[in-house]
């Protein structure tokens, strides 16, 4: 996993076998596979709470690596409730939202995952992986 610091575009999402981790599921990571787009590989994603995965914030702000339209035309967040917003403009179920960048091991293709990590209620801890989506750097 590794920040996007250039400017990108996303081309395609991919499919994902499991998205959502509840309580001890997430624990001590929540381990997926995500089908390149490209290749068709499958690949293994971990994402271990409170370690992994950078601020969706980092993205969108002065639009450094992509506007915030953008990622909500992809569906890949939503504008935050008026009572959450401290978690930020946009996030995932109104959750801490986290994004990575990873590779497709076999052909190197890059994508971008986006995650939210929270307590939903008293008791409900989830773990929603928002997507996984090819994107290509801009020049």
């Amino acid at each position: 996993m590794y920040s996007i610091s250039n400017k990108i575009s996303i081309t395609k999402k991919a499919s994902v076998t499991k998205s959502t981790f509840i309580n001890d599921e997430a624990l001590p990571s929540a381990i997926t596979t995500f089908t390149c787009c490209s290749c068709g590989h499958e690949n293994t994603i971990e994402i271990k709470p409170y370690e992994s995965g950078f601020p969706i914030f980092k993205l969108y702000n002065e639009d450094k690596v992509i506007s915030k339209s953008e990622l909500l035309k992809h569906g890949i967040v939503n504008e935050t409730s008026q009572r959450m917003l401290h978690f930020g403009e946009l996030t995932v179920n109104d959750q801490p939202t986290l994004y990575f960048g990873t590779d497709c091991t076999s052909c190197h293709s890059k994508y971008i995952g986006v995650f939210s990590y929270g307590e939903k209620q008293p008791g409900l801890t989830t773990l929603s992986i928002s997507g996984i989506w090819k994107y290509e750097e801009l020049k």
